[in-house]
């Protein structure tokens, strides 16, 4: 061999080597930073770089950024490879000082809110360029101001963390952070101007603003959407919007404790039915592919309801399809409890009848099995919607003994950061400012937030009874509201769609209310209001003619609604020298339908959704148990004792009301109670707004992540005009409905709306009359 050659490496990184020169073993050694404690020379093993390729580092770097929910791109890994290859040396497996590397990468990339996918850029030679000042013997030192890249510090917050990634401006106090968008000053003080006031907190978060995540099974996490949203996008990601839905809901039923398969059995399950207390030991869900060659026994399966070219009723997953008989099923959670629809996922229990004709009788499909229709039919005995699961489990945060968590807490569903990375910090900041105990607290009237569903304008009893609500909260003893909630539709005929309401007439009904607000400048300087349209608000009106439109869609066009900005600058410009200001300005947000407003961050969210959900449910439902009710008139109890499907349901209005999932309701509740209890057990579990076919609720195949209802929010304000007003509490998630803001006719009107109250996170429907 001749002598080494003193060459220059190339730094192309298909040969993996470094882009600077491996210094020889004469040069004398880089004396260390300042703030890094300088170690003896005896104690500190000499590093012998090497030129390590990706091939080897991947399985090493997949498997320790999978703890951390991320997944790196190929220049990523490149660029960690020749980090581990010059700072630990040909020991980087054997001393385990890679995988050490690797975590402390993870963390302040996490600190640093740097998405799931890790990208070699400036934001990571930045964090590779702090961790290389602070290596010691191919393994990461102790930084001699606290500032170590140990466990307790590496989540650190602004001054805290131990990256500087170049033009960020330094923060005065230590316990100050900031990841995206949010940062908090001083925990005791009121930190930057109106950091005291909680409307601050405040932010609207448009459906088209939101991450775009789907669930990933291999990797059992949440990862951002590969491909670019798109009004056209590829007829594969039709496929996916429902594979996803059924990836989500398939994830969180394992988890369930009731199909935790126990370590210790005592003798074999089963899934018969019984009319004794038996108590099942678990459930076991069948893949319809599986069902072939297994006739006459009885499985539990989980799919989604369809309509089969032959005009029955099919039941698909992932598997393949079977025909469905559900005449003789009960629903698991008690008579009429629930809707059951084409495209909605549900559980069904029964009986498996094989047909060795094939697919059925006209020879439609395949009896292939895996992908197609198998042959015969399901006999359903029993048929429920998957079992709801509370968001604190969900996310994995403050757990109770033996709760299995999704995990899902470092997964930033609103783009504002990590329940993990910052809830804590905001949940403080919560209480500070909302708690009534607190000294620094609000008035009472400030936390509310006030919800005004259909506010039709071109009806004139609307713009009276608009102007009855604002009265009743534009008080000088008391404080504004923090925030107001307006949802359409906005004119009760479709706009610009031939029906009378063209794009001029439209502009004039937002003139009007221009008008009614302008003699509330109080309230226009003090709160947020939020507008939400309709189906029957342009632009999607003009091609649906109040049909139902596409969803998520966009707000209405900044070209009608001038003259409300112009109200706002108006109330703004009358503040007088004698008059304390507002330290946060209040603003017009026209929003998206859905929408979700975001109170502090990850702590507190709340989904806006404008529809007619309850008549939608009417119309599409499939009738389940016909033969059981021609052969008698009393119900057919089947036990179904799955443990996490019971919930309660609180509160219509001042009253609290129990309803347990496997029970049918009280025949003492009020029939628009038992009205909004089945509303809300046929769409909370199905984790999405729409759980409808394309045919039935259009939805855009790129942005169905904005429907998702999964982890299930604080609140969801569900506007269904043609229901009746209710504020229901199910497994942790309060449902209200502000209803239509006027109703009944003569000459008395009827006006209802909904108060919710941000620190309790419970709404009332309130009521009154104007003439």
């Amino acid at each position: 061999m001749g002598p080494p050659s003193t060459n220059i490496f190339s730094s192309s990184p298909a040969f993996g080597t470094p882009a600077h020169p491996i210094l020889p073993a004469n040069t004398s050694r880089i004396p260390p930073p300042a703030f890094k404690p300088a170690a003896p020379s005896h104690t500190t093993a000499p590093i012998l770089p090497v030129l390590l390729t990706q091939q080897n580092l991947r399985p090493t770097a997949v498997r320790t950024l999978k703890k951390y929910n991320l997944s790196l791109t190929g220049p990523a890994l490149q660029s960690l490879a020749l980090f581990v290859g010059r700072n630990c040396g040909s020991g980087w497996r054997e001393e385990g000082t890679a995988e050490q590397a690797i975590e402390e990468v993870a963390k302040l990339w996490k600190n640093e809110n740097g998405g799931f996918l890790l990208e070699d850029g400036e934001k990571l030679k930045g964090i590779l360029k702090v961790l290389e000042s602070c290596m010691s013997g191919g393994r990461v030192g102790v930084v001699k101001t606290g500032q170590g890249l140990r466990r307790e510090s590496s989540f650190a917050f602004g001054n805290d963390s131990a990256v500087d990634l170049g033009g960020r401006p330094a923060l005065e106090t230590q316990k100050s952070f900031g990841i995206s968008g949010l940062s908090v000053q001083d925990e005791e003080g009121d930190g930057e101007d109106g950091a005291g006031d909680p409307r601050a907190w405040v932010k609207t978060i448009s459906a088209y603003e939101m991450p775009r995540l789907s669930y990933e099974v291999e990797g059992k996490h949440f990862v951002a959407a590969k491909s670019k949203a798109s009004m056209f996008p590829a007829p594969a990601e039709k496929i996916a919007v429902f594979r996803d839905r059924y990836n989500i809901i398939h994830q969180r039923l394992l988890r369930s404790e009731a199909f935790q398969v126990p370590s210790f059995s005592v003798r074999a399950p089963t899934l018969s039915r019984s009319d004794t207390t038996t108590a099942q030991q678990f459930y076991k869900l069948t893949p319809i592919a599986n069902l072939l060659g297994r006739g006459g026994t009885q499985h539990l399966l989980l799919g989604m309801l369809g309509v089969a070219p032959t005009g029955g009723l099919a039941f698909h997953d992932l598997s393949g399809s079977i025909s469905l008989d559900l005449q003789h099923a009960q629903p698991m959670q008690g008579h009429d409890s629930a809707y059951f629809c084409p495209g909605m996922m549900v559980l069904i229990e029964g009986q498996y009848e094989e047909d060795w004709a094939g697919a059925g009788s006209s020879g439609l499909g395949n009896t292939g099995g895996v992908g197609g229709t198998i042959g015969g039919r399901f006999l359903g005995f029993s048929i429920g919607g998957p079992p709801v699961e509370r968001r604190n489990v969900s996310l994995g945060v403050d757990l109770k003994a033996g709760d299995p968590g999704g995990g899902f807490g470092w997964t930033d569903f609103l783009g504002l950061g990590s329940d993990r990375a910052v809830g804590e910090r905001m949940r403080r900041l919560e209480k500070r400012l909302l708690d009534p105990a607190s000294p620094s607290c609000m008035g009472e009237s400030r936390r509310k937030m006030v919800l005004l569903g259909e506010v039709t304008l071109d009806q004139p009893a609307t713009l009276a009874a608009l102007r009855k609500v604002l009265q009743s909260y534009d008080s000088a003893d008391a404080e504004p509201p923090m925030s107001f909630v307006l949802t359409g539709n906005f004119s009760s005929r479709a706009a610009m769609a031939n029906a009378g309401t063209g794009s001029v007439e439209y502009k004039e009904l937002f003139d009007s209310l221009a008008a009614v607000l302008s003699d509330f400048p109080r309230l226009l300087r003090s709160s947020t209001w939020t507008f939400i349209p309709g189906d029957n608000d342009p632009w999607a009106s003009s091609f649906s003619s109040g049909a139902s439109a596409l969803i998520p869609r966009d707000g209405i066009p900044d070209f009608f609604t001038n003259r409300i900005r112009r109200a706002f600058a108006a109330a703004k410009a009358e503040v007088s020298l004698g008059r304390r200001k507002e330290s946060v300005d209040g603003e017009a947000v026209w929003t998206s339908n859905p929408a979700r407003l975001s109170l502090f961050g990850p702590a507190h969210e709340v989904v806006v959704f404008r529809d007619d959900l309850a008549s939608r449910f009417r119309r599409t439902a499939i009738r389940v148990g016909e033969a059981t009710k021609t052969r008698t008139d009393t119900p057919v109890d089947v036990e179904m004792d799955m443990a996490d499907a019971a919930a309660t349901v609180e509160g219509a209005e001042s009253q609290d009301t129990s309803m347990s999932d496997t029970q049918a309701p009280a025949s003492t509740d009020p029939p628009t109670l038992i009205a909004a209890k089945k509303l809300i057990l046929s769409l909370l579990p199905q984790s999405t707004l729409s759980p409808f076919t394309m045919a039935i609720r259009p939805t855009h195949w790129s942005y169905t992540s904005a429907l998702s209802l999964y982890p299930l929010p604080h609140t969801l304000v569900l506007v269904d005009a043609e229901s009746e007003p209710f504020a229901l509490t199910f497994d942790g998630c309060h449902v209200l409905n502000p209803g239509r803001l006027v109703t009944a006719s003569g000459r008395r009107k009827v006006v209802k709306w909904g108060e919710y109250d941000c620190w309790t996170r419970r709404g009332v429907i309130k009521e009154d009359f104007v003439s």
